[in-house]
């Protein structure tokens, strides 16, 4: 069974950075996009930033500038660099693995494989 594993969540005062981590494992995870999502208290949970298999990037008008997600293949880890952080920004983070296609033609909707979540709060 596929298994997704974020780390790197927690408190941290506005203006702060965070650097999620998200590692694969029981996939061949080169072949896959892999998304963050979040999901705040009342809201849905939207993408945050993606990335296929080819390295295309695609972020959140919300967070574009300020994150920056990458894969390391050998790791089979996908990371998301937070910086200069917002209160707006607290939510559950998710990893998430899906196909290239339903990250560039559908990505937002509930496809592929998610992790367990990860907490990140943005408060002073």
């Amino acid at each position: 069974q596929v298994q997704l594993v974020e780390s790197g969540g927690g408190l941290v005062q506005p203006g702060g950075s965070l650097r999620l981590s998200c590692a694969a494992s029981r996939i061949i995870f080169s072949i896959y996009a892999m998304g963050w999502y979040r999901q705040a208290p009342g809201k849905q949970r939207e993408l945050v930033a993606g990335i296929t298999s080819h390295d295309t990037t695609n972020y959140a008008d919300s967070v574009r500038g300020r994150f920056t997600i990458s894969r390391d293949n050998a790791k089979n880890t996908v990371y998301l660099q937070m910086n200069s952080l917002k209160p707006d920004d607290t939510a559950v983070y998710y990893c998430n693995a899906r196909s290239d296609y339903d990250m560039d033609r559908r990505p937002s909707a509930a496809f592929g494989f998610w992790g367990q979540g990860t907490q990140v709060t943005v408060s002073s």
